[in-house]
């Protein structure tokens, strides 16, 4: 972990190109010894672990149950990339046409297996619509504390502040 977090400081020197961030997580494997402090599931919700902060990026390890969902989002201007570590999930990726009325065009749809990458995000939604557990790794240039939530059934959006699950393996 040690080794792939001074790799991603490298990056972030360069503003995290898409093509090095894509290489890297391509290139390393995060072993369970590694994340498994952080695998830790919620009946509820989905989880959200942080593994490491600065100023230029975050990196998490996130939990989904089956059934479990990310609403449409967006990643306030940030560049996110994320891996699939265990499990499925299905990746949405939308365009927003207009705000009022809130339409929204969905583009595509997929199913992440493990080792998929998906990012650098813009709006989105992560669903597991699987009959198994999933992991996921993140890496979110620029951290930030809130972000918009776009609900299609009311046709509106709103601000949902983000918490963590687990900080450096100790509960919030």
């Amino acid at each position: 972990m040690d080794n792939l977090i001074n790799e991603i400081k490298k990056l972030s020197k360069h503003d995290f190109p898409n093509d090095a961030v894509y290489d890297l997580l391509e290139g390393s494997c995060l072993s369970k010894k590694e994340i498994q402090d952080y695998i830790l599931f919620n009946p509820d919700k989905y989880t959200r672990h942080l593994i490491y902060k600065d100023i230029s990026f975050e990196l998490l390890l996130m939990c989904w149950s089956p059934g479990q969902k990310a609403p449409v989002h967006g990643h306030e201007g940030e560049k996110c990339f994320m891996r699939v570590e265990e499990g499925s999930l299905q990746f949405t990726n939308y365009s927003l046409e207009s705000t009022k009325p809130l339409t929204l065009i969905m583009k595509d749809s997929t199913k992440g297996d493990p080792g998929f990458l998906d990012g650098p995000a813009d709006l989105h939604s992560v669903e597991n619509i699987f009959p198994y557990n999933a992991v996921t790794f993140h890496v979110y240039a620029k951290p930030y504390g809130e972000c918009d939530v776009y609900d299609i059934e009311a046709g509106n959006i709103y601000r949902k502040k983000l918490v963590y699950d687990t900080m450096f393996k100790k509960p919030c």
